[in-house]
């Protein structure tokens, strides 16, 4: 399983790939406007785009706004040419399952996000997003079950072969990177936070303190 960072933050970023298990990272319009905030300034958003794309190797994600098609094509061209490992989120609506069949033939990597049923992710992965985000939080938080979404969703791409990649995201804890590795998604993106949970288990604490307790009494 590939580990992406949810965040625009470069200081998140940085301490993230500090750990050497970072593959990628994706954004959105809201991570984009709290990492302005941090700064108290408005960032450029391309250029901000571009000092992500510095740090990481991996695919970066930087999403359109525009629910045109021509619109959504020229953002998207835009992002594109920012650097070669740019991958372009597109919401998956009407117009965006239409430009993102015109940006497969372009040659340009789609993540398709906003991805709540099963139905969505197979036209996505028909109009050939490299990338499928199903949202498990928020399909959690309506009382419905995002794993099963994202078991429905593997299953239907393994029936048919599509090689879309199933990238789980709105991740909030630790659990869900589990059950997602479990299921077979290709990719987990969550916040910092979830990531430094996953190191976290009581009995390394317990076993690490009583190890270094022992060796000072060694010691002395």
């Amino acid at each position: 399983m590939k580990f992406f960072i949810d965040t625009a933050d470069l200081d998140e970023i940085r301490e993230a790939q500090d750990l050497g298990v970072l593959d990628g990272v994706t954004t959105n319009p809201s991570l984009m406007k709290s990492a302005s905030e941090k700064a108290g300034r408005k960032l450029d958003f391309h250029a901000q785009i571009l000092r992500i794309c510095e740090l990481v190797d991996g695919d970066v994600s930087a999403e359109v706004t525009a629910v045109d098609f021509d619109g959504i094509m020229g953002e998207a061209h835009a992002l594109a040419r920012i650097r070669d490992n740019v991958v372009v989120k597109v919401p998956l609506i009407l117009e965006g399952i239409k430009a993102i069949r015109a940006l497969d033939a372009d040659g340009i990597r789609v993540n398709c996000t906003l991805c709540f049923s099963p139905t969505q992710a197979l036209i996505a992965a028909k109009a050939g997003a490299a990338y499928i985000s199903p949202f498990l939080g928020r399909v959690d938080d309506i009382s419905a079950d995002g794993l099963k979404l994202m078991e429905e969703i593997i299953m239907i791409y393994g029936n048919y072969g599509f090689k879309t990649e199933v990238l789980a995201a709105s991740i909030r804890h630790p659990m869900h990177v589990v059950q997602a590795a479990l299921l077979g998604a290709d990719v987990a993106t969550m916040p910092l936070g979830v990531i430094k949970k996953l190191l976290n288990h009581p009995l390394t604490d317990i076993g690490l303190e009583r190890f270094l307790s022992d060796w000072r009494q060694y010691q002395d």
